[in-house]
């Protein structure tokens, strides 16, 4: 029988392993962002990774299993620190309105300081990957924690039963605000912040005339 004591000298080796595992796999991640940003989705290659990080192909797909892999993984991961950073509805006090533009405000913020993130989702947005199962499962799901967002944010503006409706229409317009925003930003250099001011004013222009009828 071996004893545990024999063992023990192993621990460090298994676990330095698997922090190079975990280092490997996240330098995979940064430099593949790093060259969709310069050269699309449709300009990075296996080889591209291989000679920017120093890693074999073998360790590339041992990770992702396929380019299409890398680039789910990086969506998940861009999508994973950007849901870090995103203000919750619920979390403003106030008036509905003012709830309303301060959450939209400190998203717009949270947007404007993550261009890498919409750069991606635009790099997947015109190409061919939405096709991909893996890509269009992470894709739908940023796209309902969004669309979740918007409808808890405007609830409170437009309350009950009636207005539902009207919110998920809301929604729909706002996510796709944000959706050319980032179209917006990478040709035009425009900003999230600039959309504040007439979103806010359109949601308080609607309040008002439902209150009147």
């Amino acid at each position: 029988m071996v004893s545990s004591r024999k063992r023990r000298p192993d621990y460090p080796d298994a676990m330095a392993r698997r922090d190079q595992a975990i280092d490997s796999r996240d330098l995979i991640l940064t430099t593949a962002q790093t060259l969709i940003a310069k050269s699309g989705y449709d300009g990075m290659a296996i080889s591209d990774l291989c000679q920017a990080t120093g890693l074999p192909a073998s360790s590339i797909y041992y990770h992702f299993g396929s380019k299409m892999g890398v680039l789910a993984a990086l969506l998940d991961r861009a999508f994973t620190e950007t849901h870090a950073v995103m203000p919750d509805p619920s979390s403003f006090n106030g008036e509905p309105l003012q709830r309303f533009e301060n959450w939209f405000t400190a998203a717009c913020d949270a947007l404007d300081q993550r261009p890498e993130y919409l750069r991606l989702l635009l790099a997947v947005s015109i190409g061919g990957q939405e096709h991909n199962e893996d890509v269009r499962a992470t894709v739908q799901r940023i796209r309902e924690y969004g669309l979740a967002s918007w409808v808890e944010a405007l609830t409170p503006v437009f309350p009950g039963e009636n207005q539902e409706a009207r919110v998920h229409s809301l929604a729909l317009i706002g996510r796709s605000l944000t959706d050319g925003t980032a179209v917006a930003q990478s040709f035009e250099h425009a900003t999230y912040a600039s959309q504040v001011k007439p979103f806010v004013a359109l949601i308080r222009a609607l309040a008002a005339c439902g209150q009147q009828q």
